[in-house]
């Protein structure tokens, strides 16, 4: 008797996984060092704020890391569903860095306008803002590579993190240029406009994590593309019910279909062993339960 589920954690999949939590660790590292080097040697408070969004970048990363090896554990009878929730508590982790981080950017970007501005050289704010937008960028093209192969959508997340990265490093960069040639309190707005966009990344990243962890269901475009699946299967004569759950980033499926109630239970199984293969195929469906139920059918003369 089967008590937990069989665990399917491809070992390729699992490599990916592996490399991109590497390249999001080193990356997220060097360059929140960096930048905390040299906004301390130039006095940007854009530059500070695009730091301290690199450090909470650190701490997601390892957030990350804790949070997809505890979720890739197998099934055991304490966790017959898996492991799968830790990779969303993980990222209420990250969140709630990401909002201290915006915290921190903003009240040091506040003070600065208070203060009346400065005006700040081109010297290593640019090469720090600029360095950072390249190797974002190219952080960005590999995890989101890695992100479609594996079909995670913690690394999609992180992808998109990525980038959104690149445009708060040319934010700040342009904060800095106008402190130059506009005015000494552009880059106490920039700093502030940095501040917001990383609070609005933490706000997408509450919500969709809290979504995972309190198993939300599917949209109703996957919904109708479940029902599609199963009716395309020889022998489905209706889908009458279906249900999906986030357990963690990933969707479960039950469904009930109905099939002819004359045949032999072997084929009628087999009918529901080939609506769950297509049905787990569809992107975001991590497993799929399937029940086959009679409806009403010619008797048998």
């Amino acid at each position: 008797m089967q008590l937990i589920r069989e665990f399917r954690l491809d070992p390729e999949r699992r490599q990916l996984m592996r490399r991109a939590l590497w390249i999001t660790f080193l990356g997220n590292l060097g360059l929140a060092a960096g930048k905390a080097v040299a906004a301390r040697l130039s006095g940007s408070v854009a530059l500070y704020a695009d730091a301290a969004n690199s450090i909470s970048d650190v701490l997601y990363s390892l957030a990350i890391v804790l949070g997809l090896w505890l979720a890739q554990r197998p099934p055991d009878l304490s966790h017959p569903q898996g492991h799968g929730r830790y990779e969303p508590l993980a990222g209420l982790v990250v969140a709630a860095a990401m909002t201290l981080a915006a915290y921190e950017a903003g009240q040091t970007a506040i003070q600065r306008l208070v203060e009346g501005g400065a005006e700040l050289s081109l010297g290593w704010p640019t090469v720090a803002l600029l360095l950072s937008a390249i190797v974002k960028a190219g952080m960005f093209a590999l995890i989101h590579r890695i992100a479609a192969l594996t079909r995670s959508s913690t690394l999609d997340a992180t992808a998109k993190d990525n980038l959104a990265d690149v445009l708060t490093s040319l934010a700040a960069f342009l904060g800095i240029l106008g402190s130059q040639l506009i005015h000494p309190m552009a880059d106490a707005v920039a700093g502030i406009l940095v501040a917001l966009w990383i609070l609005r990344s933490a706000l997408g990243v509450w919500q969709a994590n809290l979504r995972y962890l309190t198993g939300g269901g599917a949209s109703a475009e996957l919904r109708t593309a479940i029902v599609d699946a199963a009716r395309g299967v020889p022998g489905v004569g209706s889908v009458h019910q279906i249900l999906t759950e986030h357990v963690g980033p990933e969707l479960v499926a039950d469904l009930h279909i109905n099939v002819d109630g004359n045949m032999p239970l072997f084929h009628s199984h087999g009918i529901s062993d080939e609506v769950r293969v297509r049905v787990e195929s569809l992107p975001g469906i991590d497993r799929a339960y399937v029940h086959a139920e009679p409806f009403e059918a010619t008797p048998r003369r």
